[in-house]
């Protein structure tokens, strides 16, 4: 099972990248998408965050590295 994260770097010490969440519907998928966040910050030993498009510094999922796990870090807002 695929997801496309598009990478954009914009500085030297962080990566961005986009994932369309509409692509992540399911239990699988997500799961996949977790992985993929859990995998990143494995190997750099760094937190990975999501902030919803557009209200960036306000993370509401990422990757805790002490927890090695993914966690909710804020409820999303309904719009």
């Amino acid at each position: 099972m695929d997801v496309l994260a598009i990478f954009r770097f914009h500085a030297v010490d962080e990566v961005d990248f986009d994932v369309d969440l509409r692509k992540l519907q399911g239990q699988e998928r997500l799961d996949v998408f977790f992985g993929f966040l859990r995998e990143i910050g494995r190997r750099l030993g760094k937190p990975v965050l999501m902030d919803p498009e557009g209200d960036e510094g306000h993370p509401v999922l990422g990757f805790d590295v002490e927890a090695d796990r993914v966690v909710r870090l804020a409820d999303p807002q309904v719009r």
